[in-house]
């Protein structure tokens, strides 16, 4: 009955450091309610699996710049020599038409997501310890010894501000951890919204 009573959609920020799992965290949150995943767009090469249009949009810097150019994102960052950015007339458009819509990019682009959209429900996901974080890291096979010792440095300053986020999940088992996340989408989507007429009318038209 809830959903039924939602005026606008949602916009879910789910961040961390590289390699904490958020991605497949999400995966897992998107089998089980309902809701549209925003792809974003980067200057980096796909990895192996990756497809352009599926995890990301995959540009040339050229095409990056244009978009800046045009006001098209809702937030966009530098991350490891790489433009990542999401595009901002896609995830309104969604949003308007009361879809849910979730976000899978790191703190950075999560806080200026933030800023520019304080409706915003932010979702920290944090490793069991760093040692575990470098273990999953390597386990990818997919960046240079030099990349992940980047990644892993960076790691302990995105983790310090997780106090700009409203809720924190920590991702040790995987099941609870998609548990965790469910959790909390099921919450906010049950929200008495600031419109309330449309709730009371419901019930106020039973008594007719």
């Amino acid at each position: 009955m809830a959903k039924s009573f939602k005026q606008k959609g949602k916009l879910f920020v789910i961040s961390g450091p590289s390699g904490v799992g958020k991605g497949t965290i999400l995966s897992r949150v998107l089998q089980e309610v309902e809701g549209d995943f925003s792809i974003s767009m980067t200057t980096r090469s796909p990895r192996p699996g990756e497809t352009h249009g599926k995890e990301y949009y995959f540009v040339t810097e050229e095409e990056f710049l244009l978009n800046i150019e045009r006001d098209n994102f809702l937030e966009h960052a530098v991350v490891f020599e790489h433009m990542y950015g999401t595009p901002k007339d896609e995830v309104l458009r969604r949003l308007d038409r009361g879809r849910d819509v979730y976000l899978d990019i790191d703190v950075q682009g999560g806080l200026q997501v933030k800023a520019a959209y304080p409706e915003a429900v932010m979702i920290f996901i944090l490793p069991p310890s760093l040692k575990v974080l470098r273990e999953r890291i390597i386990g990818r096979n997919a960046d240079a010894a030099d990349v992940i010792d980047k990644r892993l440095a960076g790691a302990l300053n995105e983790i310090k501000l997780v106090g700009e986020y409203e809720y924190y999940i920590i991702n040790d088992d995987l099941d609870v951890a998609v548990a965790d996340a469910l959790a909390i989408v099921r919450a906010e989507n049950c929200e008495v919204p600031e419109r309330v007429s449309p709730i009371i009318r419901q019930y106020e038209n039973e008594t007719n």
